[in-house]
C-alpha cells in the first residue's frame, strides 16, 4: 500500500482514553478508529507525551477524574498501544517550532501541551489529528486538520 497524506494520523490522548474506558460516550468510535490502525488501513503517529498524559489519567482515582486503572493494566495498554501507533521523535526543530507556535498564538498554560502536537505534527509533515477536543485545536486550523 502506498502511504498517503490521508492515511496518516496523529493521534490525540483523549482517543485512547476513549477506547479504555467503556463508559465515555465516544468509545465505539475510538474503537473502530484504532482499529483501522491495527489492520494498517491507517497510519497512526503519537509523541511521547500523549503515552505520559495517558498514563496520568489512566492511573489516577476516578474520584479525580481519571481511570482508577492498577499501574500494571495501564502499562500493559502502552504497550499494546505501541504495537501498531508509531512514536515520532522530539528534537530541536520540534521545540522551535513549539516556541513559535506560542509566540504566534500567544499560548499560555495547558495550551502548550496542545501547540506541542501541532508542533510534532508539523516538524513530521502530519496534517490530520484524531481527537475528541476539536475546539482545543481551532486556533491551528491553518496548520491540521481535525477529524
Amino acid at each position: 500500500m502506498t502511504t498517503t497524506e490521508d492515511d496518516k494520523v496523529f493521534v490525540d490522548t483523549n482517543v485512547l482514553l476513549a477506547a479504555t474506558d467503556t463508559s465515555r460516550e465516544k468509545h465505539a468510535e475510538a474503537i473502530t478508529f484504532l482499529d483501522e490502525g491495527l489492520k494498517g488501513e491507517i497510519r497512526l503517529f503519537v509523541i511521547s507525551q500523549i503515552f505520559r498524559e495517558y498514563m496520568v489519567v489512566a492511573t489516577r482515582p476516578v474520584e479525580v477524574n481519571g481511570l482508577g486503572l492498577p499501574l500494571l493494566d495501564a502499562v500493559e495498554n502502552v504497550r499494546k498501544f505501541k504495537s501498531f501507533i508509531q512514536m515520532l521523535p522530539d528534537d530541536d526543530e520540534t521545540a522551535q517550532e513549539l516556541l513559535s507556535l506560542i509566540s504566534k498564538h500567544d499560548l499560555k498554560g495547558k495550551r502548550i501541551h496542545d501547540a506541542n502536537l501541532v508542533a510534532s505534527m508539523a516538524r513530521h509533515g502530519l496534517r490530520i489529528l484524531k481527537t475528541f477536543n476539536r475546539a482545543d485545536f481551532e486556533v491551528f486550523a491553518e496548520r491540521i486538520v481535525v477529524v
